[in-house]
């Protein structure tokens, strides 16, 4: 789909129906689910019902020492439930977008949300069989997609292996066990490293080995694989599906450092279409391709990006700080309006389709391919 834009376009206004959160949602529940992990139930003021794909993340951000941060927390809710969105959020020492919120976001308050986004889902890769690897908070768009699946009683297999440091870090670990009781396809196993200080685990101990993956899914090579944790975690799953014999095409990840689709040629007019193979992205100063000028036409400023630099790398680099969260393609944070040129986007799913043919782009993950003019 293509448009002719003369300008910045136009925000749609939501329905009572919507596929699109960007604003605010107001807090309406907040559970403790285990001792540094807590859910927080999100709703829009005006009730609404959101579409949304199990497994897609939102963009959240607040106000921390006078600055805006965002950072990507699941909807670990299922879209069978679409009058809210609950976020589960793992308290990081010393993070302090998800310290914000464990101290400071309460039942009334309101908190910016933008969203839904991703394309780690089962609604991209419907299956009979599917293996859930996940390690800590890595659980949440697993725990979204299992929801769906048992709300909708699928008549699918479902492995699911969650890997916890001790018993008390055992995130959601109440409602996997009533699920696996209550749904026939479904199969729990939780893998604990020790004992937690009041409880010893009796169950499968250790890090995630193939001996492991073998025996809670001994036909993991013909299953849907999904996975996400930490980022040793999912190396380590990584090279043990390799050797299991499992299709990368498969294998799926939540990840900042996934190889994502095909980069999108994109013109102010939202014309897109995919090139042939993605670009190195280099650091700025490396040895580069052609250099274009990059016109900032709010700001009045401009700087020059070679074809091997991202733009938001390069006005770093020229000393002008752009919004930006992830710096991967996922968040959506540094999308900006193209107004005139072209450039190749290879972003992870932190951009709707809708919002590329409107000729919007992520300044993270595009290079120029000609001089450009920015809305910024």
């Amino acid at each position: 789909m293509t448009a002719t834009i003369s300008g910045p376009v136009t925000p749609v206004v939501p329905d009572t129906v919507t596929d699109t959160v960007a604003g605010t949602l107001v807090c309406t529940a907040v559970e403790d689910v285990t001792h540094d992990v807590r859910s927080f139930v999100l709703r829009p003021a005006v009730p609404t019902v959101y579409r949304f794909e199990p497994g897609q993340h939102l963009t959240v951000t607040v106000p921390v020492d006078g600055a805006q941060l965002s950072r990507c927390y699941t909807i670990a809710s299922s879209p069978r439930r679409p009058e809210e969105l609950t976020i589960t959020v793992k308290r990081v020492p010393g993070g302090p977008v998800s310290g914000w919120l464990h101290d400071r976001l309460r039942v009334g308050d309101a908190v910016a949300v933008d969203g839904p986004l991703g394309v780690f889902s089962t609604a991209h890769h419907p299956a009979s069989r599917y293996l859930f690897l996940s390690a800590g908070s890595g659980i949440t768009p697993l725990m979204s997609m299992l929801r769906t699946i048992h709300a909708d009683r699928e008549d699918v297999d479902v492995v699911f292996v969650h890997h916890a440091r001790t018993p008390a870090d055992i995130v959601f670990r109440d409602e996997l066990r009533a699920i696996e009781a209550d749904h026939p396809g479904v199969r729990v196993v939780v893998v604990c490293e020790t004992d937690a200080a009041d409880e010893p685990w009796t169950g499968p101990r250790g890090r995630v080995s193939l001996a492991q993956l073998h025996d809670a899914a001994p036909d993991l090579a013909g299953r849907e694989v999904f996975t996400c944790g930490p980022a040793p975690y999912m190396a380590a799953v990584r090279d043990l599906l390799a050797e299991a014999g499992a299709a990368p095409e498969r294998c799926h990840e939540e990840s900042f450092v996934l190889a994502g689709p095909p980069p999108v040629v994109v013109g102010p007019s939202g014309a897109a279409g995919a090139v042939g193979s993605a670009g190195a992205v280099g650091a700025v100063g490396a040895a580069a391709g052609p250099a274009y000028d990059v016109e900032l036409r709010r700001s009045g400023r401009s700087f020059r990006c070679d074809t091997d630099t991202p733009l938001l790398a390069a006005a770093a680099a020229a000393g002008i700080t752009l919004p930006s969260s992830c710096q991967e393609g996922v968040c959506g944070t540094c999308k900006t309006q193209l107004l005139a040129g072209r450039v190749d986007m290879d972003h992870q799913g932190g951009i709707r389709p809708r919002e590329v043919a409107q000729g919007q782009v992520l300044l993270c993950c595009s290079t120029p391919t000609e001089d450009v003019v920015l809305d910024a």
